[in-house]
C-alpha cells in the first residue's frame, strides 16, 4: 500500500461574519446571483450561463468571483439557510452588501480580500478550512 501526501496551501483573507468552518469546494469563476441563480428548495445552480451549472452549493464552501444582482439576494440566502441547503461558508474577492447582511443574518462564514488567483488554485472537491482566528485560509488539494 502507498499512500499520498496531499498538498497544503494557506492564503490569507480578510474574515467578514462566521466562525472557523471546514469542508468540500466548490468554484466559479463567474459572479452568483444568490436570487434566481439557484434553486432555493434545493441548493443547486440553475442559471444556465454559470460554469457550475447544476451542481448543489449545500453543505459546501462555495469560492466564487463575488455577487451580482438584487438586495433580494439577502432574503435567497436566508431562505438557502432555512432550507438547510445554504453553503457551510462564501469565499469571495469582494463581499458586496448583498451578501454580507445575509451571510450575517443566516451565521454563514463569509471571507474575502483574496488574490485572484485563488479561483484558478482552488478547485472543485479540494478541502478548504477556515481558521477565523489567524484570518487563514488552508488548502488541502484533492489527489
Amino acid at each position: 500500500m502507498s499512500f499520498h501526501k496531499r498538498e497544503k496551501i494557506s492564503i490569507s483573507c480578510r474574515i467578514i461574519t462566521g466562525n472557523s468552518v471546514k469542508g468540500e469546494a466548490i468554484v466559479s469563476k463567474k459572479r452568483l446571483s444568490f436570487y434566481g441563480s439557484i434553486d432555493l428548495e434545493r441548493g443547486i445552480i440553475v442559471e444556465k450561463d454559470s460554469d457550475i451549472y447544476g451542481k448543489s452549493i449545500a453543505g459546501k464552501i462555495l469560492v466564487f468571483k463575488g455577487g451580482k444582482g438584487s438586495t433580494v439576494g439577502t432574503y435567497a440566502i436566508m431562505k438557502l439557510k432555512s432550507n438547510n441547503v445554504a453553503p457551510k461558508a462564501l469565499i469571495c474577492l469582494k463581499a458586496d452588501e448583498v451578501i454580507t447582511v445575509g451571510c450575517v443574518l443566516s451565521d454563514i462564514t463569509l471571507v474575502d480580500s483574496i488574490n485572484k488567483e485563488v479561483l484558478n488554485i482552488i478547485k472543485d472537491g479540494d478541502i478548504i478550512e477556515i481558521d477565523c482566528e489567524k484570518e487563514l485560509i488552508h488548502i488541502e488539494k484533492k489527489d
